[in-house]
């Protein structure tokens, strides 16, 4: 089982990737097109090009992890856009978008003060 932290470093893949690629595949376009090591823990989330699937490809110090999630209908219709290969998300931002939702939506702040 896969735990997103709050202290884990979360790249999200702008452009999207062959469904067909394995870990080894995933991994070398972490080195040539993210460039970033995949053996640095960080989780790597991948869209397919019709957006009903996402691939997450982590490593744990013991090995590679890759998850997949296939809507069972519609699209992810939010995936980070710019002119950089990746984008950098945090741990609540890739859990909303795993459950097809808009990490740039309005929410409740990540940390605020409890009293005064």
């Amino acid at each position: 089982m896969l735990q997103i932290t709050p202290q884990m470093r979360i790249l999200a893949a702008i452009e999207p990737v062959d469904f067909r690629k394995g870990i080894d595949a995933l991994a070398q376009l972490c080195k040539q097109k993210l460039e970033t090591d995949p053996f640095s823990g960080c989780l790597f989330l991948f869209r397919s090009r019709s957006a009903t699937a996402i691939k997450i490809l982590v490593y744990d110090s013991q090995g590679f992890w890759i998850a997949q999630k296939r809507l069972s209908k519609g699209r992810f219709k939010w995936w980070p856009t710019g002119e950089e290969p990746a984008k950098t998300l945090q741990a609540h931002q890739a859990q909303l978008l795993l459950a097809a939702g808009n990490p740039d939506a309005e929410a409740a702040p990540v940390w605020r003060r409890v009293s005064a």
